[in-house]
């Protein structure tokens, strides 16, 4: 009798997950369509409007014309970095919150941007004719960032708080190197705006080329490893007695937090907030399990970066705003949410 019950809740058990995981599918699938949606408005909208219909026929069959030109040299290049960023920087702070066990953990947040920020801003200013090396020099900036900032926050565990403080610490003083390089060389610095609050502009097929490699690697190698963050997120003592190397577990993600941020930083410069908003969000979409999360900050941030790409571009047309000041104004909004409502401590 009652193993017969047992084997009845086993079943019903089976059915609710089975139920939840199509779920999370279908919210998967809208949010891929979102995506898609804001990719065709990122293409057709600027100076010159473009139908979804006729973006097609610019792309594949009249490959002569001024549509062409315009949407394959210049907005679709454009589009697709912001794509990759907002799914480089979304990643990138689902990692860090869910390794440090802290809300606002974020690549901007915590000073890991700066890192990656000061390294590649030394290449471009200082090493010019090594441009290339710029995302490969922007990761050890964000890694070795990212270890300082948790190195100066642990004192017999880490604390939120004391985390973030840590994080802003090491941002303020890595932000002062960069300006120290704009002081030593103001004449090479003539887009340096752009870089400091996070901009698109002027992005085609050659920043594509840089990004993508370092991107593709780190979304692979974040993708192959969520049930290990979920196990970490129940603490240090309940992994440990599920068999996982803590410490060395913690370590892989900062790694992979690490090198998504500076594939982001390398391009765009410190844009923020994305890994902020984008992984909470998703949270409140689709719950705390990872491999969910994963796959719907990615999307998510990707339509979010897009969006507000084209937004700065519309907004004040003919004049285009950085993308980093939107999202500034939607983030800073909800950072203060965050402190407020969260009461983190």
């Amino acid at each position: 009798m009652v193993s017969a019950k047992s084997a009845k809740l086993k079943e019903i058990k089976k059915i609710d997950v089975g139920k939840s995981h199509w779920k999370k599918v279908m919210i998967l699938i809208f949010l891929l369509l979102v995506c898609i949606i804001s990719f065709l408005i990122s293409v057709g909208n600027g100076s010159l409007d473009i139908s979804n219909k006729e973006i097609i026929k610019a792309i594949f069959i009249e490959k002569d014309t001024v549509k062409h030109q315009i949407i394959w040299n210049i907005r679709l290049p454009r589009t697709l970095v912001a794509g990759l960023v907002g799914i480089c920087l979304s990643l990138s702070g689902s990692i860090l919150q869910g390794v440090m066990r802290n809300p606002l953990a974020a690549p901007n947040i915590i000073g890991v941007s700066s890192g990656a920020g000061l390294m590649a801003f030394m290449i471009y200013i200082v090493f010019p004719q090594y441009y290339y090396l710029v995302p490969l020099g922007a990761f050890v900036g964000a890694l070795l960032s990212t270890l300082l900032i948790y190195a100066l926050a642990w004192r017999n565990g880490v604390q939120p708080m004391r985390l973030v403080l840590a994080g802003v610490a090491v941002s303020s003083l890595l932000g002062a190197g960069i300006n120290t390089l704009m002081t030593f060389f103001p004449d090479r610095v003539p887009g340096v705006i752009g870089f400091m609050v996070g901009g698109l502009s002027a992005r085609t097929w050659p920043h594509f080329n840089m990004l993508w490699p370092y991107a593709l690697l780190g979304i692979a190698l974040t993708f192959l490893f969520p049930k290990r963050l979920n196990i970490l997120m129940l603490g240090d003592e309940i992994a440990t007695g599920l068999g996982l190397n803590v410490e060395r577990t913690r370590l892989l993600f900062i790694v992979f937090a690490s090198l998504l941020a500076a594939s982001a930083v390398s391009v765009v410069g410190l844009l923020g907030f994305v890994g902020l908003i984008v992984p909470h969000t998703a949270r409140l979409i689709i719950g705390s399990d990872y491999r969910y999360l994963f796959p719907a900050a990615a999307i998510l941030g990707a339509a979010t970066v897009m969006a507000c790409d084209t937004l700065a571009r519309v907004i004040f047309d003919p004049v285009e705003i950085p993308v980093g000041i939107v999202m500034a104004m939607i983030g800073a909004p909800f950072f203060l949410y965050l402190l407020r409502e969260r009461r983190l401590s």
